[in-house]
């Protein structure tokens, strides 16, 4: 499993022009799931998630977590984070978990990050979405 965490200003993803997904300050997740990835997984990412500590505290230092922050998470399935390009230039996604496993492991990360105390707002998983965020930094980390 592999998580782009994105801190922004704000973030929203769209299906068929519509907004299905919207948050205010926070972090952008883009999650993909591998094969073999399980339950132990997304505790433990969902975990790092909640407690990353990427937002400034009154020094400006990195000291503060989303939840410390009083932010929210937009959630984004993407599989393409599992690609393996070490043969040619075409990704192999051979790695991705399919999707009846995928989505499963993709609604539970959610669910625990809720379960943390992170309100979170979901893209629609294996739909083509348009993603529109503000980088607030930028910060960019990535967890797996």
């Amino acid at each position: 499993m592999r998580a782009v965490c994105q801190r922004v200003s704000r973030a929203q993803v769209r299906v068929d022009g519509r907004t299905v997904g919207q948050i205010g300050p926070g972090l952008c997740v883009l999650l993909g799931v591998a094969r073999g990835d399980g339950s132990e997984e997304t505790g433990r990412i969902a975990g790092k998630v909640a407690r990353l500590r990427v937002f400034p505290d009154e020094t400006g230092r990195f000291d503060r977590s989303v939840l410390d922050a009083g932010g929210a998470a937009l959630v984004v399935s993407q599989f393409t984070l599992i690609a393996d390009t070490t043969k040619g230039n075409r990704p192999s996604f051979t790695e991705a978990a399919p999707p009846e496993e995928a989505e499963p492991l993709y609604e539970r990360f959610c669910t625990e990050l809720e379960a943390l105390g992170v309100p979170v707002e979901r893209g629609v998983f294996g739909a083509h979405m348009e993603l529109e965020l503000v980088n607030d930094g930028p910060v960019t980390i990535v967890l797996g």
